[in-house]
């Protein structure tokens, strides 16, 4: 094994070679989480009929071999058993693999759009890119980066509804006209109890906004009434303190069209000569 070592060391450079899979390990900037086992299967099926057509982009880490892309053909390579997979070895920094790892799974289009998210962000966040930055490498609009991003906002537990029952990347962008986890996850309950499509979903979306504008319209009218009750009962509190007190004080309502009009009336106490 030193041998074969000493060997990719010195020669492997960007050259393909046969890689014993047990020498490869996982790339922790890997965005995508989920490898359904039909699909790793189908793959397998495959690579035992064909033979793995491009080999996997691996670059020396100490013993070892850390895998930049490539991780489902290495799960399906290893599922259909196979010892050794064809590799091409990069000399790289640990952050342009982690960049590579992440261009080419977001490219490949196989990832939940969450995953597409997070891998994005990643870039951002993680290897000070900018969205232009992040849009020119991904060959994409700007705009498509920032709504890429704007899913984040949505929580995991809504996260993991909307993969669960399958909804749509325009479902999870609908739900985000609603500002509160609360709120999306009522309005996402009655999506998925149902099973409504995306014009649907908007326009449930649309009335709940509605409704919730209308209830706080009201709330709002009901405090200036409160406001006015507790002027008009101070009045009254006023007028009663100084009818205690022995002034002749008193207080009328007037009923009008567009108004209330209140008027206190207060006698002038007279000077003693």
């Amino acid at each position: 094994m030193a041998g074969f070592l000493n060997f990719t060391k010195e020669k492997s450079i960007n050259k393909v070679i046969e890689i014993e899979i047990k020498q490869i390990i996982p790339n922790p900037h890997q965005p995508r989480k989920s490898f359904p086992d039909n699909e790793i299967a189908a793959l397998a099926e495959s690579i035992s009929q064909n033979g793995i057509l491009q080999p996997l982009s691996v670059r020396r880490l100490g013993d070892k071999f850390e895998l930049i892309a490539g991780e489902r053909r290495l799960r399906a390579a290893k599922f259909c058993g196979l010892s050794v997979v064809p590799c091409i070895v990069h000399e790289i920094s640990d952050r342009n693999s982690a960049i590579i790892a992440l261009v080419e799974n977001i490219q490949r289009q196989d990832l939940s759009f969450f995953e597409e998210a997070v891998a994005i962000e990643k870039l951002i966040t993680y290897y000070g890119m900018t969205q232009e930055d992040a849009a020119s490498k991904l060959g994409k609009a700007q705009s498509t980066i920032a709504n890429k991003l704007r899913l984040l906002r949505i929580t995991p537990e809504e996260r993991n509804l909307i993969m669960k029952f399958n909804l749509t990347e325009r479902h999870a962008r609908a739900l985000l006209k609603l500002a509160s986890p609360e709120e999306r996850l009522t309005v996402l309950d009655k999506i998925i109890k149902h099973n409504l499509n995306v014009e649907k979903s908007e326009k449930l979306i649309e009335d709940f906004i509605g409704l919730q504008k209308e209830r706080a319209s009201y709330k709002k009218r009901s405090k200036v009434f409160q406001n006015v009750k507790m002027f008009v009962n101070t009045i009254n509190k006023a007028v009663e303190t100084m009818q205690a007190a022995g002034i002749s004080a008193d207080s009328r309502k007037i009923q009008n069209e567009d108004y209330i009009e209140y008027r206190v009336r207060i006698p002038i106490q007279k000077k003693a000569k």
